[in-house]
């Protein structure tokens, strides 16, 4: 399995209202320094329907604003739709809503 394949098997396993960050993944797949290796398989997403991309937010809990599959709106409403907790900011909730290592 190459690298984003362990990152997309990573992602699916991020159940409907949660969320987790894009270190997160990176440590998941056994080294914390691939963040930006995580967003750019999640650009890359070959399955959007099957692999959840949209559950990976910054650490702040801030949504992409480069979410390849229609933007930070769609990002923040189907995180909503899934109950994903937002704070006054826009942030999601990360202390309700982030998978934690």
């Amino acid at each position: 399995m190459n690298t984003f394949e362990e990152i997309y098997a990573e992602v699916c396993l991020i159940p409907k209202g949660k969320v987790a960050s894009y270190g997160y993944i990176a440590c998941r797949v056994g080294n914390p320094h691939l963040s930006r290796v995580v967003g750019y398989a999640l650009h890359a997403n070959p399955r959007p329907n099957e692999i959840p991309c949209h559950r990976v937010v910054m650490k702040d809990g801030s949504v992409s604003s480069g979410f390849a599959f229609g933007g930070p709106d769609v990002q923040r409403e189907k995180l909503k739709r899934e109950g994903v907790i937002f704070l006054p900011d826009g942030r999601v909730d990360m202390e309700k809503c982030a998978l934690k290592l």
